[in-house]
């Protein structure tokens, strides 16, 4: 009898190990990338500033109207960053815990559900503040999570991707429904929030962004100390329980930052759609797979990708501005086709 030898089979292109020195240059670039954004997004809007008058408008010594334009873009910009890095973080959470290259909190209908909730809370219950909004928006996010992952693990096979997908799209669409239906006959809680439904960053201050950030803290810190676990759920469920991973914490803390990370997003700068989607997957082709490195860098990256969206909606349509949650579908639409696609939405 001849023994013949099993020759392994060839590693996937993506799953090839990018060198830490490739991955430093593109984490570098990224960086960089994100700093002149953010000059761009001082700089340009209804009246463009010069980088000198933006200098001077920091140590205070330029005339007023530059002034007031530089001071209001900063926290703004700051917003931006934040939003979208907690978007990107999200997105590429949700798709390693479900295995899903089409997860994202727009899609399965998780920042559908915080916004519904945090709607719900202001004309019903009469909820005001921030503060409130965000400890809403985080339970309805976290509700509508469970619900969708409910439906979609209904009948033969469990949670499939297709499944979830379909599910998330459903309901999503229900959610947006309900929203519009509470909102239709109630002008003033309408007129209040109609720009809030599209998602924005217009409206930022610094109260705001000083009550969000913890909670985004709270929830990338989550996600980013679950990047092990996530490899190991990469390989599926049975060979990391084999490796001496719990499956189900992981899966499920892994999910509760990704929820808070929706959920503050949501209720600070409403529903705003495809970065979780699209972030990572372009991450994924220049740092890999491996999520020490991917979620830190779909940070930056969902940053860089808000802030620049923020600003083209601001000067494509000049003196009025477009929201950035438009922007963001125009961008991530045709990529979610593309994804279908060349995917055919199997499991990551």
């Amino acid at each position: 009898m001849t023994v013949t030898q099993i020759r392994p089979p060839l590693p996937d292109a993506a799953a090839v190990r990018r060198p830490a020195a490739v991955r430093l240059a593109w984490l570098a670039g990224a960086v960089a990338l994100l700093a002149l954004l953010c000059v761009a997004s001082i700089a340009f809007g209804a009246r463009e500033v010069s980088l000198a008058e933006i200098v001077a408008a920091i140590g205070g010594d330029v005339d007023g109207v530059s002034e007031a334009a530089v001071l209001a873009r900063i926290p703004r910009t700051v917003l931006a960053i934040l939003v979208g890095a907690a978007l990107g973080l999200a997105g590429a959470s949700m798709q390693a815990v479900t295995r899903n290259p089409l997860a994202d909190p727009g899609i399965l209908g998780v920042s559908g559900g915080a916004a519904l909730a945090v709607v719900i809370g202001i004309a019903f219950f009469g909820l005001a503040g921030p503060s409130a909004y965000m400890a809403v928006a985080i339970a309805g996010a976290t509700g509508a999570a469970i619900f969708v992952y409910a439906v979609g693990s209904l009948g033969r096979g469990g949670a499939s991707p297709l499944k979830l997908t379909l599910a998330g799209a459903a309901i999503s669409a229900a959610f947006a429904s309900l929203t519009s239906a509470i909102l239709l006959p109630r002008v003033d809680v309408m007129e209040t929030f109609r720009f809030w439904q599209i998602g924005g960053v217009g409206g930022a201050t610094w109260d705001r962004i000083a009550l969000v950030t913890p909670v985004l803290v709270v929830g990338a810190l989550i996600c980013v100390l679950c990047a092990r676990g996530m490899n190991s759920l990469a390989l599926g469920d049975d060979l990391a329980a084999g490796l001496g991973e719990n499956v189900f914490r992981t899966r499920l803390i892994a999910a509760a930052g990704a929820v808070i990370l929706c959920g503050a997003a949501t209720a600070v700068a409403g529903p705003i759609a495809f970065v979780g989607l699209v972030v990572p997957h372009f991450c994924r082709l220049l740092v890999g797979t491996d999520h020490r490195w991917l979620l830190p860098f779909s940070a930056i990256a969902g940053a860089s990708l808000l802030v620049a969206a923020d600003v083209i909606g601001r000067v494509v349509a000049r003196p009025e501005e477009i929201e950035v949650g438009i922007v963001t579908a125009f961008v991530g639409a045709p990529l979610f086709i593309w994804i279908v696609r060349r995917q055919k939405v199997r499991e990551l």
